[in-house]
């Protein structure tokens, strides 16, 4: 086995980590800017999206591996804002009374980052039975 892919295990799980760390902090910038009415272009909040893509491992003896995951960017989310009647909100419309609020519902954002919260685990815990193998390898081979 090539000293190379004998570390590939390390490689691909430290990428699903790295991944799920922005993840999760897109998400908590989400959530902490659930109620922005005004952002920097003067329209409400709109939330993040991560966008993830495979990284394939062109040296793989079997054609194409895959070689983990990175982030590839984010996009801000397309769903309509969410409107309120508020009639004495300072960003209320005037005739309606009516505020439109970010696109993010909590609810949603925090089911997401549960399930971030668990691949990060779950990579963690393949990092961790890697190591162990890797050290038990080398225990029985001396």
């Amino acid at each position: 086995m090539d000293f190379d892919q004998l570390f590939s295990t390390f490689r691909i799980s430290a990428s699903g980590l790295a991944a799920e760390q922005q993840r999760m902090r897109v998400i908590a910038n989400n959530l902490a800017n659930a109620n922005v009415t005004k952002a920097a272009d003067g329209a409400p909040f709109r939330k993040d999206v991560v966008l993830f893509r495979e990284v394939l491992d062109r040296e793989a003896r079997s054609g194409e591996g895959l070689a983990g995951v990175r982030v590839e960017g984010l996009i801000k989310s397309t769903e309509p804002f969410r409107s309120e009647y508020q009639p004495g909100h300072p960003d209320a419309d005037k005739t309606t009374g009516m505020v439109q609020l970010p696109n993010v519902d909590p609810v949603t954002e925090m089911v997401d980052m549960i399930t971030a919260s668990r691949a990060y685990q779950a990579n963690l815990a393949v990092l961790t039975t890697y190591k162990e193998m890797m050290l038990q390898t080398l225990r029985l081979s001396r």
